[in-house]
């Protein structure tokens, strides 16, 4: 076993008996102990409580075939663990302890992992930077940099080595923006294909998804997350065809070298496996990214009506006054991600697969975000995403994948893009990029 294990590792080992999972469990506590401090990754660590539950794996009669048996894994601050209050970064929240877990804590679970801990987010999930009042969460690559968000405590968690791999949400580029900073693998699944009983979220544009530091564990994870078994597979997919841009949807904005380069090498790897691959791009129009701005603003807004708005930070009070307007003058329109929906399925027609940048800019330095004004927070956060959001209108699977390093060491992450049901060709693509050193 490697010195830093990955989570597929770990579940082998222990389903063999030959690592304890308790052992396990203290090793990943002693990390988060000895640098959480600086790297803010957790608002919750549950010692006591994660080692009662690695203690319970050791009996449990099918240890030898849980995927994830005696994994460490970390879960962000959005969904309930029993025991837990749920505060989605706000001291606004006030929930009552949790009584029961969330689908994906109670998949978790059943497959053998073990909850750690809860992760920082920012303020509601509406920012790409991940900092509260009680703590700023770096980026463990170059930790002057925040780690992104909103999953940026599971990011970071997952690069500084406390976990393996960690369970994030994405609405709006949360699992991937996050995972392109700290130089991760993070999946958006599609529409569905993680089932949440508790409804949908920023208008069905928010789903559960994987961060990880190999495509293998980003697999497992998922298939876990998703009750899909046949997601945990990395296998290499048959040549597709691959579309490559860095064009920037609406704004057309330039994008920095380094990220445009990363993309084109990418392409010219996935070529030089046989792939066919040719420069295009999507007609996004002006509509859909209207369309996302709009359900930026309301997705929070709606979140909110169940918290104490005066408690709300400054920026996020402004970013809720604004989803209410939007909300009244009904700017939510269900034929905006309709129209976007089919322009992106003509693209995927004679397409298997989208390649761009996963930044649409460089990344932001850590800071207090969460104490600057509405606009400070607003104006990075729209030109970060620019690639990201409209995968999450059409309810696309979308992923993260390492693409080397800027000079100064910073992880840059390229995107890709598959139609419905493409899941397992962005995970066969991620770990064929993977074997051909594209990290």
């Amino acid at each position: 076993m490697s010195a830093t294990p990955t989570g597929a590792e770990i579940a082998a080992a222990v389903r063999r008996g030959e690592l304890d999972p308790v052992r396990v469990t203290e090793d990943a506590l002693r990390r988060i102990d000895a640098a959480d401090g600086i790297v803010g990754a957790f608002r919750r660590v549950r010692g006591p409580e994660a080692l009662a539950e690695a203690e319970g794996l050791r009996g449990r009669p099918d240890l030898d075939r849980l995927p994830l048996a005696g994994v460490p894994v970390a879960v962000k601050d959005v969904v309930e663990v029993a025991g837990e209050t749920v505060e989605w970064g706000s001291r606004a929240a006030g929930p009552p302890a949790a009584t029961a877990d969330h689908d994906v804590v109670r998949r978790l679970r059943a497959a053998g992992a073990v909850i750690v801990g809860i992760t920082r987010v920012p303020e509601l999930c509406a920012w790409p930077m991940t900092d509260t009042p009680d703590g700023i969460t770096r980026n463990p690559r170059q930790p002057a940099y925040t780690a992104g968000g909103s999953s940026g405590g599971s990011a970071a968690a997952v690069a500084a080595g406390f976990v393996p791999m960690a369970h994030g949400t994405d609405g709006l580029g949360s699992v991937r923006l996050p995972a392109a900073m700290c130089g991760l693998f993070g999946i958006k699944p599609g529409r569905d294909v993680i089932v949440d009983t508790s409804g949908p979220h920023w208008f069905g544009m928010s789903t559960h998804g994987a961060l990880a530091t190999t495509a293998a564990d980003a697999a497992s994870l998922l298939a876990v997350l998703a009750d899909r078994p046949d997601l945990a597979g990395t296998a290499t997919p048959g040549p597709v065809r691959i579309a490559v841009s860095s064009r920037v949807p609406l704004t057309r904005a330039p994008v920095p070298r380094p990220l445009r380069a990363a993309a084109e090498r990418v392409g010219e790897l996935l070529a030089g496996a046989g792939h066919r691959v040719s420069a295009a791009s999507p007609r996004y129009g002006a509509a859909a990214p209207a369309g996302l701005l709009t359900r930026w603003v309301a997705g929070p807004a709606e979140q909110a009506e169940s918290f104490d708005r005066a408690k709300l930070q400054p920026r996020t009070r402004a970013h809720v006054r604004a989803g209410d307007a939007v909300r009244r003058a009904g700017l939510v329109r269900e034929r905006t991600a309709r129209e976007w929906t089919s322009r992106a399925e003509e693209f995927f027609t004679t397409h298997d697969v989208l390649v761009t940048p996963m930044l649409a800019t460089l990344p932001p330095k850590a800071a207090r975000w969460h104490a600057r004004s509405w606009a400070a927070n607003a104006l990075p956060s729209i030109g970060l995403a620019g690639f990201a959001g409209l995968w999450n209108l059409a309810g696309f699977p979308a992923m993260s994948v390492p693409a080397g390093r800027r000079p100064d060491g910073l992880p840059i992450g390229v995107q890709l893009v598959a139609a419905r049901g493409g899941e397992s060709t962005l995970l066969g693509l991620a770990a064929e990029l993977e074997r051909l050193g594209n990290g």
